[in-house]
């Protein structure tokens, strides 16, 4: 250990403990609201994380207390070298997790599960197939759905993300509410939020009050239960009485959860954001390569981090797009 200490402690006296890797820019599929129409410019693979550096620069977070970390992308799983990442990180004293779009996981059963990974999100934002095609722009829902029921049969722990976005799947909350009758999986529905490319707009977004007003209207209040939410949760956890899984929202525009934020995100050319909304960036990769210590760097970074979402601090300013237009698109930024 250095001289540093509680690098990763900010000025609101919020300690982080959570790292986010991305792994990839690259996917498989083409989410309109994660990747701008005309596509990205990827990062030369000479500027992207070695997993030796994934490695180095996960290991000085865990040595200044990170306890747990999730590995994303683009699709983490199309790297060619993520079973050798898993194996290495695994040796940490970490929680290992991984969020995928499911559409290859099935090949990785065994590695994930030998690596002690056991917690897996997966995206999918509609049951119909004709809606996933439509806003993955691709055609592999049986795929994902096969795979959800596979890793749910294999024993992993598995939460169902669906981004909601306003007269296109709105009118499958209860649907996907209903996913969790017979399955123990936990969906959760998340606000649709402001990145590079995506055309955000407020009217498309569906809010928690507008969520819970559909669950009040087709369940009785004796049957909707609220949950406890852990630690640092994003998600207000709730289940259907009855039903084996569980649904939650994330509400990052409405109701934001800054307070208790512990979470940093590293991309996949080395990059170290403080918040998902910031457009601020702190480079490791270039520090790490110049054999110098980033942890001066890292503690810059966690020190210069707003206290609500990237200094938005406001619905207001939120709807500003210059505020958020010098952001990345969200699958350079990691799921």
């Amino acid at each position: 250990m250095s001289d540093y200490k509680n690098i990763l402690q900010d000025t609101h006296g919020r300690d982080h403990a959570y790292l986010r890797i991305s792994l990839t820019e690259r996917c498989n599929l083409r989410c309109t609201y994660c990747m701008p129409s005309d596509g990205v410019q990827l990062s030369p693979k000479s500027h992207l994380m070695t997993y030796e550096e994934i490695y180095e620069i996960a290991k000085t977070f865990v040595d200044h207390g990170v306890t747990k970390i999730r590995l994303t992308g683009g699709e983490p799983l199309v790297r060619k070298d993520i079973p050798v990442i898993l194996e290495k990180l695994a040796t940490l004293p970490v929680e290992l997790s991984i969020t995928s779009n499911a559409v290859i996981i099935d090949r990785f059963i065994d590695v994930l599960k030998a690596n002690g990974v056991n917690k897996i999100n997966v995206s999918l934002d509609s049951l119909d197939e004709g809606k996933f095609k439509h806003i993955t722009r691709r055609h592999e829902f049986k795929k994902v759905y096969d795979n959800i029921l596979l890793l749910v049969k294999a024993g992993f722990t598995v939460k169902v993300n669906a981004v909601l976005m306003k007269g296109f799947n709105d009118n499958e909350i209860i649907d996907f509410i209903n996913f969790t009758k017979d399955l123990p999986v936990s969906v959760r529905f998340i606000e649709f939020m402001p990145f590079d490319g995506n055309k955000w707009d407020m009217n498309k977004m569906v809010s928690y009050a507008e969520v819970m007003t559909y669950v009040n209207e087709t369940f009785s209040a004796d049957k909707i239960e609220r949950l406890q939410d852990a630690p640092n949760d994003t998600s207000k956890n709730y289940k259907i009485k009855g039903y084996k899984g569980s649904f939650a929202i994330i509400s990052s525009v409405t109701n934001p959860f800054c307070d208790s934020c512990n979470r940093l995100r590293l991309t996949a050319n080395g990059q170290l954001k403080n918040c998902l909304f910031s457009s601020g960036e702190s480079d490791l990769l270039s520090t790490l390569r110049a054999g110098k210590s980033i942890e001066p760097v890292i503690q810059k970074a966690v020190r210069s981090k707003f206290k609500v979402r990237g200094g938005m601090d406001t619905l207001k300013k939120l709807q500003e797009p210059k505020l958020h237009n010098n952001n990345r698109s969200m699958i350079t930024i990691g799921g």
